[in-house]
């Protein structure tokens, strides 16, 4: 029974609990104990007009015009859950408690990617739930408009411990954007993000997740990805702002003739602490990439990691991380791993670090910019990634962030 298995799951959980993670500076977990509840709303517009303001830089439509459906989580609380009708009947999206309390064959799959004993933060997830999302497409179904999930913070000293279930199953297709951020300024807090994904045969998820944290805040996500035979898993990330630290390496296993692709898009600034990759493990004919988009301003240390595992015959993999030191003070490290274990598998990378090259300063300063608007054209160009599937929020997001920059606004 689930209720049996969920109690074997917080008893793995419970020898974990001060388990560190070999990634990242630890977090004293102790110290965002409280619990903060919020009330459920209508609809969308009686959100405060800052939160409104703030989730539209993270990919969220309050207006959900050309939406399939909203998940809206703020601090503990699950505040709303909309699924458009004409989308009823095709896919389900409801908060990860209730479907634990409606579906005993969830027992497949809570837990079976990510492990409650990974380390203190999947502990802690497990044993302080505080909500997530559970978002099921069923088989053979194309949901046309992108699904949206925001995940909010609006008080400090707390942990949001989150786990997000999507299933996509055979023959089905969807996009999913997730908003993640906090309108809090200088307030410590803490994200745990626990995502499993399952891409069944033939079956293709794109997700895109926009981070939009605070300048004190800690960030853990742990996602694993499984992707069948033929199923195509696309990721994108995008993290644009100051944060105290991030640390994240999610990993995708793709089957016969998968397609696993990770896009990241990353701009360090202050003293941000970044630690993120991916690592992909391809079977027969699977292929994955690892793309990676960085710079590194002020006091900012970014780690950029990835791993490509060719476990079969005829599997590929490609890394290629790209890094701009706009100070001395910055710092980047490139640390791509590729393991053949099989000799007909084709894997290969490509990194590049170092400063923006002064004969493209001057090249633009010849042209009427001063050396600021040049510096800062030559940043927009870097970071316009031409990502499969990125949407079009994503894209107005890195405008909206570079343009702030420019401005001195962030």
């Amino acid at each position: 029974m689930l209720r049996n298995y969920l109690l074997e799951i917080r008893e793995k959980a419970l020898k974990a609990k001060d388990k560190v993670s070999p990634f990242g500076p630890d977090i004293n977990l102790e110290n965002f104990f409280k619990e903060v509840k919020e009330i459920s709303i209508e609809d969308l517009s009686q959100l405060s007009s800052e939160i409104i303001e703030n989730i539209q830089y993270s990919g969220i439509s309050p207006s959900e015009e050309d939406k399939a459906g909203t998940f809206f989580q703020i601090n503990h609380s699950v505040v709303y859950e909309k699924l458009h009708k004409i989308y009823q009947g095709k896919m389900e999206m409801i908060s990860i408690e209730e479907a634990l309390n409606k579906y005993d064959w969830l027992e497949d799959y809570y837990g079976k990617l990510v492990s409650p004993d990974t380390d203190k933060y999947t502990a802690w997830t497990e044993l302080k739930p505080t909500g997530g999302y559970f978002i099921h497409v069923y088989p053979n179904q194309i949901i046309s408009a992108p699904v949206q999930a925001c995940l909010y913070i609006k008080e400090g000293n707390i942990s949001q411990n989150v786990h997000n279930i999507i299933i996509v199953e055979e023959g089905a297709e969807v996009f999913v954007t997730t908003g993640c951020l906090t309108h809090l300024k200088n307030e410590p807090g803490v994200h745990i993000g626990i995502s499993e994904f399952f891409v069944k045969k033939g079956a293709k998820l794109f997700f895109t997740m926009i981070h939009n944290w605070s300048e004190e805040f800690h960030v853990r996500p742990r996602t694993v990805v499984k992707v069948e035979e033929g199923g195509i898993f696309v990721n994108n990330y995008i993290s644009l702002k100051p944060v105290r630290s991030i640390q994240s390496f999610p990993t995708a296993y793709v089957e016969r003739n998968g397609i696993a692709r990770f896009y990241s898009i990353i701009y360090g600034r202050k003293n941000s602490y970044i630690d993120l990759g991916a690592r992909i493990i391809l079977e027969e004919g699977a292929r994955g990439e690892i793309i990676s988009r960085i710079i590194a301003d002020e006091s900012s240390e970014i780690y950029s990691r990835g791993e490509i595992i060719g476990k079969e015959k005829k599997s590929k993999g490609h890394l290629d991380c790209k890094g701009i030191l706009l100070k001395p003070s910055a710092k980047i490290s490139a640390i791509p791993i590729l393991t053949a274990l099989n000799p007909e598998s084709e894997l290969s990378h490509e990194a590049a670090i170092g400063p923006i090259a002064e004969e493209e300063i001057e090249y633009l300063t010849t042209r009427g910019f001063n050396r600021d608007e040049a510096i800062s054209t030559i940043t927009r160009g870097f970071l316009n990634l031409d990502i499969p599937g990125l949407p079009k929020v994503a894209k107005e997001q890195i405008s909206y962030t570079l343009a702030q920059l420019e401005k001195g606004g962030l």
